[in-house]
Parts: C-alpha cells; sequence; structure tokens
C-alpha cells in the first residue's frame, strides 16, 4: 500500500516529500524550513470531506500551540479539521490520559480518523489504539517519537528536581525500555527522526549517533511501521 499520494512532507522544519517516505529516501536539505514542516498533509492524504477529521497529540510540557503552522497548512490545503488534543503531560498517567483521548474522539464522531503525534504525544496514541482499539480507519504519523526509551529521560530522572517536573506518563513510558511494535497493520504508521542536534536532552545523555538534540534516531524506530524518514530538523523542528 503506498502510504500517501507524491506530495511535499515534512515535520517542521527541512522538506522532503511523500515518496520520500515510503521509499526511505532523505529529503532534498535545500527545501524551505516553514514549507517543510507543515506539509506533513501528504503522508496522511484523507479525503477532506466532513467526516475526515485529524487530532495533532502534543508531547512533554506543549499544549499544542506549537503545532499552528502544520494545522493551518493541512487545513487550508486538504480542507480537513485538525484539532489538538491536550493533556497535562506532568501531573496525569497514561489511562488518564487515554480515556479523555477516547472520549475526545467519540465527540468528534470520524469517519476517518488520522493522528499525529509528536514525542510523548506518539505513545499517548500507541496506547490509545492498545485501550480502544475499534477506531474508524486512518493512518498515523510520529513526530520524534522514542519508540524504545529515552536516554535523555532516563539520565534527566537521576536529578531528583528534574524528574519531579518529568511526571507521571514519562515515568511509565520512558524509563523502562520497552519492545513496543507497531500490531495495526490497518493503520499505517510513518515515522520521521530528526538529525539536527539542537536540543537540551543532548546535555544529559552523550549521545554518540544521529539524533535530534533529544531523541537518538535509533530510539525512534518502531518495529512495524510502514514508513521511516530521517530529516535534518531537531526535536521542536
Amino acid at each position: 500500500m503506498a502510504f500517501a499520494k507524491s506530495r511535499p512532507f515534512s515535520r517542521q522544519q527541512a522538506g522532503g516529500s511523500v515518496t520520500g517516505v515510503v521509499h526511505n529516501r532523505n529529503p532534498d536539505p535545500g527545501d524551505s524550513a516553514t514549507e517543510a514542516r507543515a506539509n506533513t498533509g501528504g503522508i496522511l492524504n484523507p479525503m477532506g470531506d466532513n467526516s475526515t477529521h485529524i487530532i495533532y497529540v502534543h508531547g512533554l510540557w506543549l499544549n499544542g500551540t506549537e503545532s499552528l503552522v502544520l494545522s493551518k497548512r493541512i487545513q487550508r490545503e486538504l480542507g480537513v479539521p485538525v484539532h489538538r488534543f491536550h493533556y497535562s503531560s506532568v501531573s496525569s498517567n497514561m489511562a488518564d490520559i487515554t480515556s479523555q483521548l477516547h472520549a475526545y474522539v467519540r465527540r468528534l464522531a470520524p469517519g476517518t480518523l488520522h493522528l499525529i503525534g509528536h514525542s510523548l504525544g506518539g505513545l499517548v496514541i500507541y496506547r490509545f489504539l492498545e485501550r480502544f482499539p475499534q477506531q474508524a480507519p486512518g493512518r498515523v504519523v510520529f513526530l520524534g517519537t522514542p519508540a524504545v526509551t529515552s536516554r535523555a529521560a532516563v539520565a534527566a530522572a537521576r536529578m531528583r528536581w528534574i524528574a519531579t517536573f518529568e511526571g507521571r506518563c514519562v515515568a511509565e513510558e520512558l524509563l523502562t525500555e520497552r519492545s513496543r511494535q507497531w500490531v495495526w497493520a490497518d493503520r499505517p504508521l510513518g515515522v520521521v527522526a530528526g538529525t539536527r542536534r539542537v536540543g537540551l536532552g543532548q546535555f544529559f545523555a552523550r549521545f554518540t549517533e544521529e539524533c535530534d538534540g533529544t531523541v537518538a534516531v535509533s530510539e525512534t524506530r518502531m518495529p512495524g511501521a510502514a514508513d521511516f524518514v530521517t530529516l535534518p530538523v531537531s526535536h521542536m523542528g
């Protein structure tokens, strides 16, 4: 199955095309930054009717407003509403967050549901589908999601004052190595990993491989994913 049409795709900064995602071909680093992130719409390739919805799930310490450019571009080009699901990434546990997301999806009552998860938001989507697998058809994109573990989170958690701010979700999902696998064959997953080493995570974890400044490329690989691509972007773009 082709993951999407041959349209531009990226996360937040450097450019690329969905054909690059499908064929594991890195994008042209000369593409513009703003245009790149916003073209995530290509990988989703929704129908554009009123029953199609896209939900963006943010990461740790964020609230979804960081996706404003991405959301506006998708909505403008594809005519599909992009909803920013907000949750408390520090005080809530994963069970509570996935229940909230389930209730949110039910209120939307989508005919087609696409999900985009940035960082920890990807794991929220993973656990959500694990608990509530009976969802409308669609696709998923992970942006810099640490699928296995997070060396930066583990190192930071050793400092008690930082561990408090990492919150319950991180403690549940990222401080112990997990053997996660994408098992929803009818819901293709595309993974985007950054290689621009800009971010606070590198000060806690001494990466000796490609990373986005917070998450190593190897940490983003999810067995069972339909496609994987690296882009010259940092964890926040």
